[in-house]
C-alpha cells in the first residue's frame, strides 16, 4: 500500500492514511487501497475494532491533518461522469466502514474537510482532538459534497445545521462538532489515540458478535418506519439468544464472574 499503513495489534486495527505530502486528500488510489483493505479486514476474526486516523505531514506533525479532503489536483479536470465515478469509488470503502461487522471509530487528527468530514462520518464512532477542523467546503469550489456529505450530515447533525454547514462553508471547531452531535468525544490532541485505543479496549471486552449484530440493527432500521424496525429488532434478538456467548454471559452474571465472551 502506498498511501495506508496497517498496524494490528490487541485486536485493534489502526489504519493510517498517508499522504504526508497532500495533508492525506482522498485520491483514487487511496480510496482503491482503502476499499481492498477494509475488505481484507472485515474477513479477519482477530481484529473487533478499526481505528481510521490520518499520518503525520511533511514536517512530521501528527496533528496537522486527518484527512483535508478530496485530491483537488486529481479532480480539476473532471467531466460529469468522471466526477460521478469518483463519487461512487469512495462509496464502496464509506459503506464498509459503516456497514462491516467490526466497530469503526474515527480518531480525527486536525483537518477532517470535505471528504476528510465524509470519511469520519462514515464510521460508527468519532473522537476529535482538541485542534480538529471539520468543513464541507465543497460550494465554494462550485460543487457539492460527492462522498455522502449531503446525506450522512444531515443524518447526524440535523437537516438545518447541515445546510449551515454546506452553503456557507464554514469550519466549525472540535467543540462546536461535538455540540451538535457531529463527534461523541472531543480530547487533548496528545490523548487521542490512546483514547481512542481505551474505547476499542471496552467495545472489545463485550460480546463482539452481539456488538455486530447491534450495529446492522441499528444502521439498518435507522430508515425504517418503527413498526418494521422493532420487528427487525426483535429477530435479531433472538439470533443472538441462540449463541454461546449469551448463554455464557448470562450464566457468567448469575454466577457472579467476568464471562468469557468467544462468538465472531
Amino acid at each position: 500500500m502506498n498511501n495506508l499503513k496497517l498496524d494490528v495489534a490487541d485486536q485493534i486495527a489502526v489504519l493510517t492514511i498517508s499522504r504526508p505530502g497532500a495533508l492525506n486528500a482522498l485520491n483514487s488510489e487511496t480510496l482503491d487501497e482503502l476499499n481492498a483493505v477494509l475488505s481484507e479486514i472485515e474477513a479477519r476474526d482477530d481484529v473487533k475494532v478499526v481505528i481510521l486516523t490520518g499520518g503525520p505531514d511533511k514536517k512530521d506533525n501528527p496533528y496537522k491533518s486527518f484527512v483535508a479532503g478530496a485530491d483537488i489536483a486529481e479532480m480539476v479536470n473532471f467531466s460529469a461522469a468522471e466526477a460521478r465515478a469518483f463519487g461512487m469509488r469512495a462509496a464502496e470503502p464509506f459503506f464498509k466502514l459503516m456497514n462491516m461487522r467490526q466497530v469503526t471509530i474515527a480518531a480525527v487528527n486536525g483537518f477532517a474537510l470535505g471528504g476528510g468530514c465524509e470519511i469520519a462520518m462514515a464510521c460508527d464512532i468519532r473522537i476529535a482532538s482538541d485542534n480538529a477542523t471539520f468543513a464541507q467546503p465543497e460550494t465554494g469550489l462550485g460543487i457539492i459534497p460527492g462522498f455522502g456529505g449531503t446525506q450522512r450530515l444531515a443524518r447526524l447533525v440535523g437537516m438545518g445545521r447541515a445546510k449551515e454547514m454546506i452553503f456557507t462553508c464554514d469550519n466549525i471547531d472540535a467543540q462546536e462538532a461535538y455540540r451538535i452531535g457531529l463527534v461523541n468525544k472531543v480530547v487533548a490532541k496528545e490523548e487521542l489515540m490512546d483514547t481512542a485505543k481505551k474505547m476499542a479496549a471496552k467495545i472489545i471486552s463485550k460480546g463482539s458478535y452481539a456488538v455486530s449484530i447491534a450495529k446492522a440493527a441499528i444502521n439498518n432500521g435507522y430508515d425504517m418506519d418503527i413498526k418494521n424496525a422493532v420487528e427487525m429488532e426483535a429477530n435479531l434478538f433472538g439470533i443472538t439468544c441462540s449463541t454461546h456467548d449469551k448463554k455464557e454471559g448470562m450464566t457468567a452474571f448469575l454466577e457472579r464472574r467476568a464471562a468469557d465472551l468467544t462468538d465472531f
